[in-house]
């Protein structure tokens, strides 16, 4: 098994990435779909977040209200702390769940963990290699206010939660750049996995 993590700081192109390397055959272990699954209705971690926050992070039908989650702990460091606390945890069991399932189903699979806050969670260290996309602050604050509809204020608050650009990028094996099309970042990943097959390829020929 080839175990890749993923990174980027928010709006930098790093769902383009994982979405190009799930279609050429990469199990693609997404953190933010396990973390909304942390706090799903009923579980114990939206129970825990709920006791750390209170109710008024609840939207009427009882699921997680995000946006109104967002206002408390973007605007806050500790608030944030608090709720990477709760769910951090949570996600990592999940993801090693989803990882045993794929190595159990295919022993050479390439499983890629895309984690937002791979860097700040101290697992820079835990993958074969670590793969970082790549997109300068403002071109980000740009994105995120004309695809997202964040205020310039939200989207510099967003950014400045993660890790600076140049810690993520001194942590990587692997750059991929954001900054151009669509296009030409799914040609920088085309390019990453024939490196991936090739490395697959001279291992099981290692192999006594």
């Amino acid at each position: 098994m080839q175990r890749i993590g993923l990174t980027g700081g928010i709006a930098a192109g790093k769902s383009v990435v994982a979405g190009r390397l799930a279609e050429l055959g990469a199990v693609v272990i997404d953190a933010d779909r396990l973390a909304r699954e942390a706090v799903r209705p009923g579980s114990v971690g939206l129970d825990q977040v709920v006791e750390a926050f209170g109710p008024e992070i609840l939207a009427s039908d009882g699921s997680l209200d995000r946006e109104a989650l967002g206002h408390v702990v973007f605007a806050d460091p500790a608030a944030l702390a608090r709720l990477n606390a709760i769910v951090h945890p949570i996600v990592r069991r999940l993801a090693a769940e989803r990882e045993a399932a794929a190595g159990a189903a295919d022993a050479g699979a390439v499983v890629v963990h895309d984690i937002p806050l791979l860097i700040e969670t101290g697992q820079a260290q835990a993958f074969h290699l670590l793969v970082v996309v790549h997109t300068p602050a403002e071109l980000r604050v740009r994105r995120l206010m004309t695809e997202r509809g964040l205020t310039e204020q939200e989207a510099r608050s967003r950014i400045a939660a993660q890790v600076d650009d140049e810690t993520r990028v001194a942590s990587a094996d692997v750059v991929l750049d954001g900054t151009r099309t669509v296009a030409d970042l799914q040609a920088q990943v085309d390019q990453l996995w024939e490196r991936l097959q090739q490395e697959r390829v001279a291992e099981v020929d290692a192999a006594p």
